[in-house]
């Protein structure tokens, strides 16, 4: 997955609404089929091989209406942001879901789509791409985030695989040496990737499900102050040579710890063989519960086009219909997670070791990265609340009240 071969999948585990904030550029392609029969797809450029040359095969194996599909290299989010505005944007989409889609009429339901294979769908992902009890995008593949400690190492130290964040801080502690860091979260110190997991560690989330703040409780202020703890606790790996979603680190020996994604295990397998396991983010207290961030595109139909019956159509064909099509999106071309349940429990390389291990923390511990409420600014507002916090010392209980009243504007905003 290497990135100069342009986006890997697991691109849009740091989204948030990223399409209401992208700036308005022209749409990339001229063949958009506008003026034809043709439903116009779009991806953005993933990072594996393969992937353009399937769904390009997928598209032509289409027999009831023409599809053609659209290759985006570089900034995916603003070509869409403008194409969804203007009359030269694509039928059918792929983006994770924010609610300023739906507010804006840019997105069509889906819901009727799904029938009987609704209940295969894991729910935890199906919610993500839901907004007033109304599906607006077909889950394609799921990536997602989880705590890699290397067996070894841990048995040496006398420890076992850590299931608290105080234990995971003391296990820090005693695998920290003169060579190797116990944990590395970042080069930032977790900060881009661990709001989530920190609040939910503490029975928290984003927002309530009435559409409230959160992480207006001091539990949230205790656990903000255990990941500063741990920034300057000298446990933690700072300016490694790449960041968390690179496991190098980990396999070349500086960390015995690291976060990073199931995108990481076959690298990891290669370097260390069995000798490293998986773990969720841990419970801070029995208010809390374990956790691992997911994302997931889904396929989405615009609101502006011409032919949504016919794009619905082939949405249904290709992301409810075809299972054949779906495991191979998802596990031929780098490893990812199927959203159906059905899909991720029997393939044979998600059946047994760790990469059973993510499916089995999706499907029971799995919270959305950027839920589609939790927009751009909110996720901008509570990312510098911590950084402030861990990374400079602020005074946590000032910094996270600051995102509240960001995050309550933008509530406002949505809400009234």
């Amino acid at each position: 997955m290497a990135m100069s071969h342009g986006y890997p999948r697991r691109r849009f585990l740091g989204l948030a609404g990223g399409l209401a904030a992208a700036g308005a550029l022209a749409a990339c392609g001229s063949n958009n089929g506008r003026g034809g029969n043709a439903i116009e797809q779009w991806y953005h450029a993933y990072g594996e091989a393969g992937v353009q040359q399937a769904v390009e095969r997928y598209a032509k194996a289409y027999d009831t209406t023409p599809v053609h599909v659209q290759w985006n290299p570089g900034d995916y989010d603003s070509k869409l942001s403008s194409g969804l505005v203007s009359s030269s944007g694509p039928d059918v989409f792929e983006a994770t879901l924010g609610i300023d889609l739906v507010r804006a009429k840019q997105v069509v339901s889906l819901d009727d789509l799904l029938g009987a294979a609704r209940a295969d769908f894991t729910e935890s992902v199906l919610a993500s791409h839901t907004v007033d009890g109304q599906v607006y995008g077909i889950p394609q593949a799921v990536d997602m985030q989880m705590l890699f400690y290397r067996k070894s190492l841990l048995q040496r130290a006398g420890l076992t695989p850590p299931a608290t964040v105080d234990e995971l801080a003391d296990a820090a502690r005693r695998l920290t040496t003169d060579k190797v860091k116990g944990l590395f979260l970042g080069n930032d110190g977790g900060v881009g990737v661990l709001a989530g997991p920190l609040l939910w560690s503490a029975g928290l989330d984003y927002l309530t499900p009435d559409h409230k703040v959160g992480f207006a409780d001091p539990a949230a202020v205790t656990s903000v102050t255990k990941l500063r703890e741990l920034f300057t606790s000298n446990t933690l790996l700072l300016g490694a040579p790449t960041d968390w979603d690179d496991p190098a680190a980990f396999t070349q020996g500086l960390t015995a710890m690291q976060w990073s994604g199931l995108w990481a295990v076959p690298a990891v397998q290669k370097a260390l063989g069995d000798d490293f396991g998986v773990l969720p983010w841990p419970k801070l207290n029995s208010a809390g519960k374990d956790s691992v961030p997911f994302g997931a595109f889904g396929s989405m139909v615009n609101a502006k086009s011409k032919k949504i019956d016919a794009s619905k159509a082939y949405v249904k064909w290709l992301w409810v219909d075809h299972t054949d099509y779906q495991q191979d999106f998802d596990l031929n071309y780098g490893l990812h997670i199927p959203a159906r349940k059905s899909l991720a429990t029997t393939a044979d390389t998600l059946r047994t070791g760790v990469a059973a291990d993510a499916v089995r923390f999706v499907q029971d511990l799995g919270r959305p990265q950027n839920p589609p409420s939790w927009t751009a600014k909110m996720q901008i507002a509570l990312r510098d609340a911590l950084s402030r916090i861990v990374r400079s010392g602020g005074n946590p209980s000032r910094e996270l009240d600051i995102a509240a009243q960001n995050v309550r504007t933008e509530l406002t905003r949505l809400f009234g």
